[in-house]
């Protein structure tokens, strides 16, 4: 069990059969009255963000996760399969599970999973990919007006919205948290 004077950034605690992280978190003590504490969680299952507040004396059951680094080998349905990177051991994951943007996840990239035991609760892509463009139209001379984009799909399947000057086959650097275009990879 947990206490509020045990919270800090990424904890995972569960509250009413729900896994939830602390995101952020304030101690607050008013001049008179007890101390709370404001927090912002985020489940593990749904993604959805709760803010909830806390009286010093609440206690929380704390959930003890592992983090393994697992590598991507394909996709089976709406499920991912993955390998353990030190056992070899094949793992299939629920989609759902996963961190948004799993359509700019490549074979063979690392993802992070955090294991309560031998389940996995909840998945973890790269921050930013690397990818090549595989459609695209083509940019005009003369199209220079600042800001504007065009959709382009890359190899994985996924689509992002990317300057007029990026043509098939260069490739890009993406926000898989987002979805957006950061920039063109020189390689």
């Amino acid at each position: 069990m947990v206490t509020t004077s045990d919270f800090r950034t990424g904890l995972i605690v569960k509250i009413d059969g729900d896994l939830y992280t602390i995101i952020e978190f304030q101690h607050v003590k008013m001049a008179r009255g007890s101390a709370f504490t404001r927090t912002k969680l985020k489940s593990l299952q749904s993604g959805r963000v709760l803010e909830k507040t806390f009286r010093g004396s609440d206690k929380l059951e704390d959930v003890r996760v592992e983090r393994r680094s697992m590598q991507f080998l394909y996709r089976e349905g709406d499920n991912l399969v993955c390998m353990d990177n030190e056992t070899y051991e094949q793992l299939t994951v629920d989609g759902n599970l996963m961190t948004p943007g799993t359509d700019f996840l490549k074979e063979g990239e690392q993802v992070s999973l955090l294991m309560d035991g031998t389940t996995p609760i909840a998945a973890e892509m790269p921050f930013f990919v690397e990818l090549k463009v595989t459609e695209t139209d083509p940019g005009f001379k003369g199209d220079t007006v600042s800001g504007s984009t065009k959709p382009a799909v890359v190899e994985t399947g996924g689509k992002v919205q990317v300057p007029l000057f990026i043509e098939v086959g260069d490739i890009i650097k993406i926000d898989t948290r987002t979805s957006t275009y950061l920039e063109r990879v020189n390689k």
